[in-house]
Order: C-alpha cells, then structure tokens, then sequence
C-alpha cells in the first residue's frame, strides 16, 4: 500500500499514448475532462486495451454535475460497470453521495459488486462529502482500494493537510492518491507533507491548438468558455517528469 505510482488521467487515444510513453503505472479512461469527465466509449476502450499494457482503470460517470443520482442512472453505471469488466478493464473509478453530502453506500454498494472482485477507486465526490473521516471508514468497509482525493481541495497543495491526515487514518487499509492540479514542481513537496506516493495527473501543458484553418468563431458548441479551437492533451514531456519524481520517491 502507497507504493510509489503515477496513474494518467486521459480522455483521448493521443492521451494515453502520451502517457503511457511517459511512464504512466495505471490510466484512469474518461471521457470529456474538460467538464470534470464522463464515461468513456467501450471502442476508445478496446483501443487502448488492444495498444497498451498497462492497467486501465474506466470513470463511472454518465454526466456532468453533482453525484446524486438516480436510479436509472444507477441502472446505467452499473450496466457500464458490467460492460468494461467483461472487456477487460483492470478497474472502475466509481462515486455516489446522498443529498446530505455523505457517501450513498447503498447505490456504491451495487457498483462495487458489479465490478465482480476488480479495483474499485472512489473518485473526487469523496472531496464533496459533509465528513472526510466517515467518508474513509463507509469506503473501507465497502471494500474500495483507493481514494482519488485533493484533500477537499482544490489542488492537492491547498489540501496537504487533510491529505496527511487521511494517509494517516487510512493506516494502510486503503490507498489513498492524490488528484487535481498535480504538477511536476509540486509532488515533492506535497509528498514531503503528507507522506503520499500515489500521484494521479492529466500531465497537461496548455491547450494545443487546433488543426482547423477554416474557423467560425461566432459558433460555440459546447461550453462559451471553451474554445472549439483548443485540444487538451497530456504532454509526454510533462507526464514523464512527473512520473520520475514519483517513482524517485520510494528511495526517500
């Protein structure tokens, strides 16, 4: 447990390549981060699995928005659970509140047993919840593996102190890896803090820009604030350093 890893947080074949070159241990396979991430496609997923080696972890998520849910959309997750299982996934990153901000551990209960024995992450609806401590306790006893957390923050460098805290209450019953705004200049210190070696990042640089010559920026299809021009991808370069400073950190 807290074994030195780096997991690739990707939403494209182009990402995972980039990630899996620059040394990724584990990807988590989305869809759409620039809204928080989706559920994946089952083709992008068979792309990935066919190409490359390394464990691949599938987002449970079939909107944008908070993580209380219904029970068609339960339905949904739990049929998209089964579905990436059967094709091979290594795991599922899965998450569900109630609306008093606890865990819905009924509804993540019916998750984790679709997901037949495989890895199961509770994602960042964890840095949502009403009691980070309570949240901890309902995900060990549901048999979850791993936490993807900030700390409730919105980087893991504003959240350095709960995430040492939880390491600490985890006491090696759970993982517990850090996630939002990880960059290459901040895992050491965040590391040096809290004692966390697990690391999850997109290894992203800044938009690349678009191949389109032909432009209409009067139309936006998506969210106005995103440009239709703009492709988010993980930097093989950055992931790498990054995976380096993780992986160094099991000598420290």
């Amino acid at each position: 447990m807290n074994t030195p890893l780096i997991e690739g947080c990707v939403d494209s074949y182009a990402s995972c390549a980039a990630a899996c070159r620059g040394g990724a241990d584990r990807l988590e396979l989305c869809a759409n981060l620039a809204i928080g991430g989706t559920t994946p496609s089952p083709s992008l997923f068979r792309q990935v699995k066919r190409d490359f080696s390394i464990p691949v972890n599938v987002l449970i998520r079939p909107r944008f928005g908070d993580f209380l849910y219904t029970d068609p959309e339960l339905e949904e997750m739990c049929e998209d659970i089964r579905c990436f299982c059967g094709l091979g996934a290594s795991g599922v990153v899965i998450g569900a509140l109630t609306p008093d901000g606890a865990l819905d551990t009924e509804k993540l209960g019916r998750m984790v047993d679709c997901a037949g024995g495989k890895d199961v992450t509770l994602h960042r609806a964890f840095d949502m919840t009403r009691d980070p401590f309570e949240a901890l306790e309902e995900a060990v006893r549901l048999g979850i593996r791993t936490i993807l957390t900030s700390g409730q923050a919105q980087s893991v460098t504003q959240g350095e102190e709960l995430l040492r805290q939880l390491l600490d209450r985890a006491a090696g019953r759970i993982d517990i890896m850090a996630g939002c705004g990880v960059r290459k200049e901040d895992i050491e210190g965040v590391y040096s803090h809290t004692g966390v070696r697990i690391f999850h990042t997109t290894g992203r640089r800044g938009p690349v820009d678009s191949g389109m010559r032909y432009r209409r920026a009067s139309v936006s299809m998506g969210l106005p604030s995103l440009s239709e021009y703009e492709l988010w991808q993980t930097d093989e370069e950055e992931f790498r350093a990054c995976a380096q400073i993780v992986h160094g950190l099991g000598g420290k």
